[in-house]
């Protein structure tokens, strides 16, 4: 399964290139771009399994710093501001990490 099964090539083109500047990485606007606020509650499951490298069930930190890379190979690694922010902005529950129904209603809310 990959990220192309779900997502255009040429959207996830548009939302690397709209934050390849170090720290202009935002999580809403990423996935707007990117066209996963539009998909399917089954489809952004599947998407957050992809992004859930180690299959925990969450989206912890290190998963996040290499969030982008998940979408293209060639992408940058977050900054470690960017890695807090999305953590944040992500982490309802306060645990440090984000679980299925945080990152839906993170993407849901774009």
């Amino acid at each position: 399964m990959a990220i192309t099964d779900f997502l255009a090539a040429s959207d996830i083109t548009s939302a690397i290139n709209a934050c390849k500047a170090k720290d202009s990485f935002r999580p809403k606007m990423f996935f707007k771009i990117v066209g996963l606020s539009k998909k399917t509650p089954a489809e952004i499951e599947r998407v957050f399994q992809i992004l859930d490298q180690d299959k925990s069930g969450f989206i912890e930190q290190d998963e996040l710093q290499l969030f982008l890379q998940n979408f293209s190979k060639g992408a940058r690694p977050l900054t470690a501001a960017e890695t807090r922010a999305f953590l944040l902005e992500g982490d309802s529950d306060g645990d440090g990490k984000i679980g299925w129904e945080e990152f839906s209603a993170l993407v849901t809310s774009a």
